[in-house]
């Protein structure tokens, strides 16, 4: 049998990199002087809201920042529901959330989960609680 031309590992190696297109249209290596076009975001969180009700009520407003997710943690032993409410006006207006014409953003229990992801920079959420019993624990942050 002959022997194999082949030679493991090959004398050379191919390549195999990102491209994006150039003014031109067409294909670069990403490197140094051709990065990624991304968006570096430096985070500062926002303040976080945070609070306790035992009667049925708002809290707010949340000044979320743009391009991160609103952590919301409720907590205690309450029954009713609390939803979240946004506004892009102050707090003038107050809508509450919805995702393809459904509500959005109301709950019965307790929670810890990431609720929104905000693209607005004017936008405030607020968190309405309507309680028929119990103490409610909140926490809205990023």
């Amino acid at each position: 049998m002959p022997t194999s031309p082949l030679k493991t590992p090959a004398g050379y190696v191919p390549q195999m990199a990102i491209a994006i297109a150039n003014s031109s249209g067409d294909a670069e290596l990403v490197n140094a002087g051709n990065p990624m076009p991304i968006q570096e975001q430096p985070f500062a969180a926002a303040p976080a809201l945070t609070g306790t009700l035992s009667a049925s009520g708002q809290a707010g407003p949340f000044a979320p920042r743009a391009g991160r997710a609103v952590i919301l943690t409720l907590s205690g032993t309450w029954t009713g529901t609390a939803r979240l409410l946004r506004s892009v006006d102050g707090g003038t207006t107050k809508l509450p959330l919805t995702a393809m014409g459904k509500p959005y953003g109301s709950f019965t229990a307790n929670v810890c989960e990431p609720v929104w992801e905000e693209s607005e920079a004017a936008a405030l959420l607020y968190l309405d609680v309507s309680l028929a019993s119990g103490a409610l624990a909140y926490r809205m942050g990023q």
